[in-house]
């Protein structure tokens, strides 16, 4: 984080140039439920403005919980939290805004620098708790504590995202068994789809404050199933953690809800062990080597001037002067010239210079006269040909057309209409009949053609896929049984996605799924499965039914692997675009 360059990215052709009246700076990056841009107050404060997805604004189940989540948020009032000073849940999109935090998140802190020091895990784990303490006062309960939703201040930890995750969670009301947050940092409880409470942010916090003093997760890396399956069956390791930090980690770590230590009492502790740092300079002095030099924020947007607006022209409301007082006549409406200054009467010698008086005609010869009349002839007759030819092809192209309309209606196939076979057939085919241009048919079949609107996107955000179950493109989309379009299906060495009914595509690249980009990918698809060895988290595919419903299926969560005891499961977002 030693430049702007590295936290602030440059606009891109399809993001806004300004949201709600924020007139955008910067583009900060994007997540699971939209982008996030740099801009400013009306006193040029920095702010972070959130924008959700377009699939997920549509969903009016998640615009109510949006709209809960940031009104609850609005409660909250900490020293080590990004304030939330905007929003408007009904917006298209919905969007909210922040204070904007200068300085690294806690896992770019640590992927620069390494594990942090004793005493800047402590400085670090206060404030947080002390974060979480305003956060639970509003009644809400974070579910993604996470290094990076932790950013490093120069002044101390800020927790950024709380609540929001619990507004994303549409799952947790329409599937089970389905989880949210990161499985790394998840309490047991949250990683068996248990209930899910205040004391689940105290347990990612020992994780987080384990991160930060090993440089790496505490309960290790690899497939997502594996992660989950070690923190519930399995106690954690803390052999390699400083002996400082032990028993306070431990104590966030307890399996059993009820034993976790509250914020209150990690700030207390935090306090007690940090002792002289506590209040001398030495402590904020680690803090500021931790978090680097602070990045430079560009300048707040200017609002573009308005052009100034034009004088209209006058129109003068006097009669304009006769030409036979010497002026031109001008049109109504413009302002006349105004008149040229005198001048000084011309000479005779230089009048008869400059006025000559007419001279009359030479007199036409009889040579003359007859090439004027032969030409005027020929013209004539040219005239009367070009009329003549032009008039002629009409009335053939008539006749002709005539012709043809008379043919097709003593033809007797040709009045089988659409309830007869023949019709039917026809119709179906997009054929024209015998003798009728094919826009003449459309134009009889829809007297009044209007623009087809374009395919509505339905989400489907949190869908779990299992060997034992399926997902439909078509409503119902989550099925308990392998009847749906998409299954999992997995041998010895992959996994793969599978369907009976729908053409399956894995897209390349940066994600940039839409519904332009997935047409593009399924013109030449014919297969039927993809395969999962080199998909992640992100991972985009496009499917197409019979139907000409298109889908893209975005993976969250990749959990296979080698372990027979361990299950594979894939969570995925789909979005829907329905062909009619």
């Amino acid at each position: 984080m030693n430049s702007a360059t590295e936290v602030f990215e440059p606009l891109r052709a399809d993001d806004p140039s300004a949201v709600a009246g924020y007139r955008i700076a910067a583009r900060l990056g994007a997540g699971g439920m939209g982008r996030v841009y740099l801009s400013h107050t009306q006193g040029g404060r920095p702010v972070a403005i959130k924008v959700v997805r377009p699939e997920l604004a549509e969903d009016p189940a998640f615009r109510r919980r949006f709209r809960r989540e940031v009104e609850a948020a609005r409660r909250v009032r900490g020293a080590y939290t990004a304030e939330l000073i905007d929003a408007d849940a009904d917006g298209t999109p919905p969007w909210l805004a922040t204070l904007y935090v200068p300085g690294p998140s806690l896992s770019q802190a640590v992927a620069r620098r390494g594990p942090l020091p004793v005493s800047a895990v402590l400085w670090l784990m206060a404030g947080v708790a002390e974060a979480l303490q305003a956060i639970h006062a509003a009644g809400i309960v974070h579910r993604d504590m996470k290094p990076s939703n932790v950013l490093l201040a120069a002044d101390g930890p800020r927790v950024i995202d709380f609540g929001i995750s619990l507004a994303s969670d549409t799952t947790a009301h329409t599937t089970t068994g389905a989880t949210v947050g990161t499985p790394q940092y998840m309490a047991p409880e949250q990683a068996s789809a248990g209930e899910v409470t205040a004391a689940a942010d105290v347990f990612a916090l020992g994780q987080t404050a384990a991160f930060a003093a090993l440089g790496e997760p505490l309960y290790g890396t690899g497939p997502s199933a594996l992660v989950l399956y070690r923190i519930v069956h399995s106690e954690p390791d803390l052999t390699r953690l400083p002996q400082e930090l032990r028993p306070l980690i431990a104590r966030c770590l307890a399996a059993d809800p009820q034993e976790r230590a509250t914020p209150a009492e990690l700030v207390a502790a935090c306090r007690q062990l940090m002792g002289e740092d506590l209040d001398a300079d030495s402590g904020p002095a680690l803090w500021r080597e931790v978090t680097g030099p602070e990045p430079s924020v560009p300048e707040p947007v200017p609002v573009p001037e308005p052009e100034p607006a034009r004088a209209p022209e006058q129109v003068s409301e006097e009669p304009a002067p006769s030409p036979a007082h010497g002026a031109l006549p001008w049109t109504p409406g413009r302002v006349p010239a105004a008149p040229a200054p005198a001048r000084a009467p011309l000479s005779a010698d230089t009048m008869r210079q400059v006025w000559q008086p007419p001279q009359p005609a030479t007199p036409e010869t009889p040579e003359q006269r007859r090439k004027r009349r032969r030409r005027n002839a020929l013209v004539t007759v040219t005239s009367l040909l070009t009329v003549t030819l032009v008039l002629g092809s009409g009335w053939l192209v008539l006749d002709r057309a005539a012709d043809r309309v008379r043919d097709a209606a003593h033809a007797p196939t040709d009045r089988t209409d659409k309830g007869s076979p023949a019709g039917a057939t026809r119709a179906a085919s997009g054929n024209p009949a015998p003798g009728v241009s094919p826009s003449a048919q459309s134009q009889s079949q829809s007297p009044n053609p209007s623009p087809s609107s374009p395919p509505r996107a339905i989400p489907y955000p949190m869908l779990r896929l299992e060997e034992d179950n399926s997902i439909g493109i078509q409503e119902p989309v989550q099925h308990a049984d392998r009847a749906g379009d998409i299954r999992l299906e997995c041998g010895d060495y992959e996994c793969s996605l599978v369907s009976s009914t729908s053409v399956i595509t894995m897209l390349r690249g940066k994600p940039n799924g839409s519904l332009d980009s997935c047409r593009t990918a399924l013109e030449d698809a014919t297969r039927k499965s993809q395969s999962l060895h080199l998909a992640a988290a992100g991972s985009e595919f496009c499917l197409k039914h019979p139907s000409g419903d298109i889908a893209l299926f975005v993976i969250t969560i990749k959990a296979i692997s080698d372990l027979p005891d361990l299950p594979a499961t894939v969570s995925a977002d789909m979005t829907v675009w329905r062909a009619g």
